[in-house]
C-alpha cells in the first residue's frame, strides 16, 4: 500500500466531522495549514482540535493545501466543488477528499477534470466534534471510494485511512447509495427507536428510563451483531398475538404518534422471525392479523 508523503492539509469546513478529520490527519503526521469556519461553534472546535490553524475563506484554504478535505453537507458539496474550480483554487496534483457517505467521487468530477485526485472517505461513526472523537475514529471503519480502475487512487485513500488508525473498506461507486442507506437506516432510526422507548417509559412513570433500558438495549445490540435474526425475542417472534393486540391498544390510546412505527417494525420483525424459523408458521397468520386488525377476533 502506497504511503502518502507528509501533506499540507486544508479543511473545508471545521464542523463536527471536518475538525476531527483534520485533527486525525495531524496526529498521523500531516500538517493542517488552514481551515474554514465562521460559526461560533466552528471557531471553538478549531481552537480545541486544530490549535494555531488559521481560519480562512474556503478558496484560500484550498490554495494552501496539498490535501483538501471537504467536510460539508451532502447538498452543498457539488456547488462548493464547482465554485472552487471556477475560482482557480483547485489545481492539478492535489488530493481532494470528501467525507460524505451519500456521494461517491462523481461529485468531485470538476476537481478531477482540473487534474486533482478525487477520493470519498466516509467515517462510519457519529461525531460530537469533541476530542473524544479522535479515539473513536481510530477504531471505526471508513468507506473508501475512488475512481473505478484507478488502483493507485484506491491505495492512496486506504493509506490515509490506515494512517488515522481506522479500517478502510472499499465501497464501489455503484454500491454507494445502498451503503449509505444501510448506515442511515441503522444509526438514525435506532436513535428514534430508543427515544420513543424512553418516552413511553417516562409516560409510564419510570423516573430514569435511560438507566432502565441501557442494559437491555446494549445486550440486544450485542446479540444482534453476534447472532443476527437468531437474537430475536419478544411477542412477535413467540407468536403471542394477544400481547401484540394489547400493545396496539395501549399505543392507540397513549401514544398514537408511535403506533405506525411500532406496527411497521413488528411486521418486519415477523417476516424476519418466520424466515429464520423462530416464528412458527401456524402462528404467523395470527400475528399478522393482530397487527392489521386491532379488534380481537375471538
Amino acid at each position: 500500500m502506497t504511503r502518502p508523503a507528509r501533506l499540507a492539509v486544508g479543511v473545508v469546513s471545521a464542523g463536527r466531522v471536518g475538525a476531527v478529520f483534520g485533527a486525525a490527519l495531524a496526529r498521523a503526521g500531516h500538517t493542517v495549514v488552514a481551515a474554514s469556519g465562521v460559526s461560533a461553534a466552528s471557531v471553538r472546535r478549531a481552537e480545541e482540535l486544530l490549535p494555531g490553524v488559521p481560519l480562512l475563506a474556503p478558496d484560500e484554504v484550498v490554495r494552501r493545501a496539498d490535501l483538501v478535505v471537504l467536510a460539508l453537507p451532502d447538498d452543498a458539496m457539488a456547488g462548493m466543488v464547482r465554485g472552487l474550480v471556477a475560482s482557480g483554487a483547485l489545481r492539478a496534483g492535489q488530493i481532494v477528499v470528501h467525507t460524505s457517505g451519500a456521494h461517491g467521487v462523481e461529485v468531485l468530477q470538476p476537481a478531477a477534470d482540473a487534474g486533482a485526485l478525487p477520493l470519498a472517505l466516509h467515517p462510519v461513526m457519529t461525531f460530537t466534534g469533541r476530542a473524544e472523537d479522535l479515539e473513536r475514529i481510530a477504531a471505526c471503519s471508513v468507506g473508501v471510494t475512488a475512481t473505478t480502475g484507478d488502483e493507485a487512487a484506491w491505495s492512496v485513500g486506504e493509506a490515509l485511512v490506515v494512517e488515522m488508525g481506522a479500517e478502510p473498506v472499499r465501497i464501489p461507486a455503484e454500491a454507494r447509495a445502498l451503503y449509505h442507506t444501510a448506515l442511515a437506516h441503522g444509526a438514525n432510526h435506532l436513535v428514534t427507536l430508543v427515544a420513543d422507548c424512553a418516552q413511553l417509559l417516562a409516560d409510564a412513570g419510570v423516573a430514569n428510563p435511560q438507566r432502565m433500558i441501557g442494559p437491555l438495549l446494549s445486550a440486544a445490540l450485542d446479540n444482534a451483531l453476534r447472532h443476527g435474526d437468531r437474537a430475536l425475542t419478544g411477542p412477535v417472534a413467540r407468536g403471542d398475538a394477544g400481547t401484540i393486540r394489547a400493545h396496539r391498544r395501549v399505543l392507540a390510546e397513549r401514544a398514537p404518534d408511535i403506533l405506525p412505527a411500532y406496527l411497521a417494525l413488528a411486521r418486519r420483525t415477523a417476516a424476519r422471525a418466520e424466515s429464520a424459523g423462530l416464528l412458527r408458521a401456524d402462528l404467523a397468520p395470527d400475528v399478522l392479523a393482530a397487527l392489521d386488525h386491532p379488534e380481537d377476533p375471538s
